[in-house]
């Protein structure tokens, strides 16, 4: 039990930033500010929060330019998915962009963020990494799959498939404390995908976005969604450990 609350505080610190994107979006709805928009207030906010975790020394600056480029991919995707007609921000901004708040991309950004401090704070490492050109290739595919399947055939389950297959061999080992623990790279992307979705329930509840069926009284986020997160905390785990250079890993 000792060694289980030991784990919830480990991942508790790790979150430290989506916490912060939390606080924000509740504070926003408490607190206005004459002539800001809540959706600026929240931009504000989160770009407060990205530079205390530099001050701190809570992230590196070579760690900052994946959570940047993690943010530039959330924004490409939420201007796709607000286009069609997915999931909207019904407030007015002074930073929007076709339709799609800034501060958006920074709920992306905080699940790279997340990684990183989970691989630090429970010292995680990889065996059996594969090949950059199939990591990278599949994250490719997923990605361009969350644009395409709106016209196109949805790959998702394919691609899931294929993620089995080539994460077969790849798995994780974490420790908390003087305890090691071991499981498969796609149980972690399930659970990591699950709790993305609890988080996304929360924060649809705080208004940091609309699904259609929100637009008249909040409901719970779909369970299909879960399978989106899955997919997508692939690529931020590829885009991490790419960006450290496979360290601590074992390349097949």
């Amino acid at each position: 039990m000792k060694t289980l609350f030991h784990f919830g505080y480990l991942q508790a610190i790790s979150c430290l930033f989506p916490v912060m994107i939390f606080a924000a979006l509740a504070l926003s709805k408490t607190v206005s500010i004459p002539f800001l928009h809540r959706y600026d207030f929240i931009l504000l906010l989160c770009l407060m929060a990205q530079i205390l975790m530099l001050v701190l020394r809570l992230e590196t600056w070579a760690e900052l330019k994946v959570i940047c480029l993690f943010h530039l991919i959330g924004i490409a995707l939420e201007i796709n998915k607000v286009h069609m007609g997915s999931w909207s921000y019904p407030e007015e901004a002074y930073t929007k962009i076709f339709g799609v708040p800034l501060y958006s991309g920074f709920m992306y950004a905080s699940v790279a963020s997340y990684i990183y401090q989970a691989f630090s704070r429970l010292h995680v490492t990889l065996t059996t990494w594969p090949h950059p050109f199939l990591s990278i290739g599949i994250s490719l595919c997923i990605y361009l799959n969350f644009f395409t399947h709106h016209w196109l055939y949805d790959f998702r389950w394919w691609l899931t498939l294929l993620l089995v297959v080539v994460f077969r061999k790849t798995a994780v080992s974490f420790q908390v404390g003087s305890s090691t623990f071991r499981m498969p790279l796609v149980v972690s992307f399930l659970l990591i995908g699950f709790f993305i979705w609890i988080a996304e329930n929360v924060t649809t509840f705080l208004g940091a976005w609309q699904y259609p069926n929100q637009q008249h009284a909040w409901s719970i986020v779909h369970l299909g969604k879960i399978s989106s997160w899955f997919l997508l905390v692939v690529i931020s785990i590829v885009l991490v450990i790419e960006q450290r250079k496979q360290k601590n890993v074992q390349p097949i």
